[in-house]
């Protein structure tokens, strides 16, 4: 998955310096991010150094953002890209390598959009700034703490002895497995009961947990779980949520080996005859 860039290691720990030259800058545009591409096919990200020979304002004023290994990433004051550099559908870039520089385009994005969203405060409506100990936007006049949106969601692999089934939702030509945000008072397990049910019309027991994935796109973080049909197995889609859903052999299953994502992986590994960790 996207988040698996072993032997680098993923330090999220908030540790606010200024950027040297040689440190990686993320840039954004819409749901694109600016990357260069190396003769044999790999992708690089712009630093310091690079943006600034373009435009000194790329440091006025730069956020950090995160670490790996010992390379640390920041969000520019100003984007003035460099010769060399394009860009890329995040949704693209996720497949490239290498592994741990396509992960840090992914949850930069997440950053990047929090930042850009939460100039005022909820509250009072006042400028907020950025905290010097947490990553949080401290609010000077009322005192109103804001901390990066992570929606929890679940991704669903409902079974049915050799069968899976496969939604396809609204403007997505590829199938994949049901899924649905958490709603407040809900336990996960009682997400995957509801999403099911509505999305499907089906109910579902023998719940059993897979594995979590942060996804950054949508500011998600999932939990795949397996479970089986229980009862009647017609599909009643609810055409608000689905373009369809059918059941599946799992000799039939159209997989591609890898996207970065929980679903992929999950729909890997039931279409291999395996539905546990």
């Amino acid at each position: 998955m996207i988040q698996d860039i072993s032997p680098h290691i993923f330090d999220n720990q908030y540790r606010p310096r200024p950027p040297a030259g040689g440190c990686t800058v993320l840039c954004y545009q819409e749901k694109k991010v600016l990357v260069g591409k190396n003769g044999n096919g790999t992708i690089h990200l712009p630093t310091f150094d690079e943006m600034a020979a373009v435009s000194t304002a790329v440091y006025d004023p730069a956020t950090y953002l995160f670490a790996i290994d010992e390379q640390a990433f920041y969000l520019p004051g100003q984007v003035a890209p460099p010769v060399g550099y394009t860009w890329e559908p995040l949704f693209k870039v996720l497949r490239e390598e290498p592994r741990h520089l396509a992960f840090a385009a992914l949850t930069g994005y997440q950053l990047f959009n929090w930042y850009e969203s939460r100039k005022f405060c909820g509250r009072c409506g006042a400028p907020v700034r950025k905290d010097d100990k947490e990553r949080a936007l401290a609010c000077p006049v009322c005192g109103q703490m804001e901390y990066p949106k992570i929606a929890p969601a679940v991704i669903i692999a409902v079974t049915n002895g050799n069968r899976l089934l496969l939604a396809r939702y609204p403007h997505f030509d590829q199938y994949a497995l049901i899924a649905g945000f958490v709603e407040v008072g809900e336990t996960l397990e009682e997400t995957v009961k509801r999403e099911v049910m509505e999305e499907a019309g089906l109910r579902v027991t023998n719940i059993r947990y897979y594995k979590s994935q942060p996804w950054s796109i949508a500011d998600n973080v999932l939990a795949g779980f397996y479970c089986d049909v229980e009862g009647p197995d017609t599909v009643r889609v609810d055409t608000n949520e689905l373009a369809d859903a059918v059941w599946v052999e799992r000799e039939d299953i159209p997989f591609e080996s890898f996207n970065g994502s929980l679903t992929s992986e999950m729909i890997g590994f039931f279409k291999n005859g395996t539905t546990d960790n």
